[in-house]
């Protein structure tokens, strides 16, 4: 199990947000995103060039101390009927290319050791390379569930994206942050994720421990209460709760409730 290379995570938050503005075209930006019940779709974009551009500052500044996000703009948000819904795509188009192109520079510019302020264990510039290509690759899903675009991705980047997930719910500022996180602690509690599609060299098995104190996880083959397996793509939509755990193409084996359990308390 290793990271990507912090060149590849920022390139991926580029070709993410290509594939993303790709899924845009002849788009409704006042369209409801299932996976984000109070967002429109225009609202989502809003959201994800905002993160780009907060973590550009964030990264090119130094900024070692949590800030209040500021100054991020955006383009404005149509309502249903507003006659310039055409022009808005275009608007979002290029603003959500600026962004990923400008927080891409400045993590490469800066280099992954540089000093940034996170809410992670760790508290430097690759800490947001990562979450940025995650961040657009799940939100490029949301967009494309909205738009009719099938969601693929590719396979060491959803794995390293099921890997980022688990090590944020299992932080303790995570903990701290998100009482719910808490809820998910108890006695017996073991989930395994397996993908079925992947080559052996992946890896891409994990099995989740929050039966003690804390949310532990490796990358394993072992049994647990529950396990979900399927192909790599569909593991992660559900896992992420951007597709339902009841979708044929996933089998769920042991403690459904379980399951559920876990997906109703790790919304992020």
């Amino acid at each position: 199990m290793t990271k990507l290379s912090h060149d590849r995570y920022c390139s991926e938050v580029v070709r993410q947000t290509e594939l993303l503005r790709s899924a845009l075209r002849g788009a409704d930006l006042t369209a409801a995103v299932p996976t984000c019940p109070e967002w429109t779709l225009a609202h989502l974009l809003l959201h994800l060039g905002q993160a780009h551009r907060y973590a550009e500052g964030l990264v090119r500044t130094r900024t070692t101390e949590f800030e209040v996000p500021a100054g991020v703009g955006g383009p404005p948000v149509p309502g249903p009927g507003d006659p310039a819904l055409d022009a808005g795509v275009a608007a979002f188009d290029a603003w959500l290319a600026e962004g990923a192109e400008t927080v891409a520079k400045t993590l490469r510019e800066a280099g992954p050791d540089s000093p940034a302020w996170t809410f992670g264990a760790t508290q430097t510039a690759s800490f947001w390379a990562r979450r940025m290509t995650h961040e657009t690759v799940m939100h490029r899903a949301d967009a494309e569930g909205t738009t009719g675009v099938e969601f693929a991705v590719a396979q060491d980047v959803a794995a390293d994206c099921v890997d980022e997930w688990l090590e944020i719910i299992g932080s303790p500022m995570a903990m701290e942050y998100n009482p719910k996180y808490k809820e998910l602690l108890g006695p017996g509690r073991t989930l395994h994720l397996h993908a079925t599609d992947t080559p052996p060299e992946l890896d891409a098995e994990w099995f989740v421990d929050f039966s003690g104190e804390r949310v532990e996880w490796r990358r394993a083959h072992a049994k647990a209460a529950v396990a979900l397996r399927g192909p790599l793509t569909d593991v992660l939509s559900v896992f992420y709760r951007r597709r339902p755990a009841d979708t044929d193409r996933v089998e769920i084996v042991g403690d459904r409730e379980l399951l559920d359990f876990w997906l109703e308390r790790t919304s992020f």
